[in-house]
């Protein structure tokens, strides 16, 4: 077992790693908000219109181990327009999250002993388990509020089969990552 001061360490490291991913973040969309160059790209602004089409692309993303990160979603509800909307776009986000971190579990739980995901295992998710090894459990609450990828964390607590109670209580915290990240973009897109 891990003692705290070993779990506090890890969340601590995790959470800085997020902090100094989100600061630079902000500071180029600060930077970056008014550029002209970035309003004139056309295929990104048709894409970006299609809500329900970048919602698809923000599930795609957050099931694949979170390939894009949720701040980008967060700066397109800012910068397309939609910012009357932009509470509800962020728990939307957040709700697409914590769903694709269930498939996840699901994943994981199912078919942890088939070739086709030991091999994605091999791929893409033996690089978390010494971590998960180390910290069980408590990995699925410092996905949901760090930079690590949620769903890949989701999927390592499915394959040792985590009680599913606990599993989706934990999870919940992922809304808490979206409410603080939500509401810093916010306070950005101000400046």
């Amino acid at each position: 077992m891990v003692d705290e001061k070993s779990k506090s360490k890890f969340l601590i490291r995790n959470l800085g790693k997020g902090l100094i991913w989100l600061s630079v973040l902000l500071v180029v969309f600060v930077l970056l908000k008014d550029n002209e160059y970035i309003h004139n790209l056309e295929w990104l602004i048709s894409v970006s219109k299609e809500r329900w089409l970048v919602f698809f692309i923000f599930l795609t993303s957050e099931v694949v181990f979170g390939l894009i990160p949720p701040e980008f979603f967060m700066i397109w509800s800012l910068h397309h327009g939609f910012s009357d909307s932009y509470i509800l776009n962020v728990f939307y986000l957040a709700i697409i999250s914590y769903f694709a971190g269930v498939v996840g579990y699901f994943i994981g739980m199912t078919f942890a002993r088939t070739q086709i995901f030991k091999g994605l295992y091999q791929a893409y998710l033996v690089q978390y388990e010494s971590i998960f090894k180390k910290f069980s459990g408590f990995i699925l609450f410092v996905g949901a509020v760090t930079p690590l990828p949620f769903s890949a964390m989701c999927m390592l607590v499915g394959t040792i089969k985590y009680p599913k109670r606990k599993f989706f209580l934990i999870s919940l915290t992922r809304f808490l990552r979206f409410i603080v990240y939500g509401y810093l973009m916010w306070q950005a897109n101000e400046l």
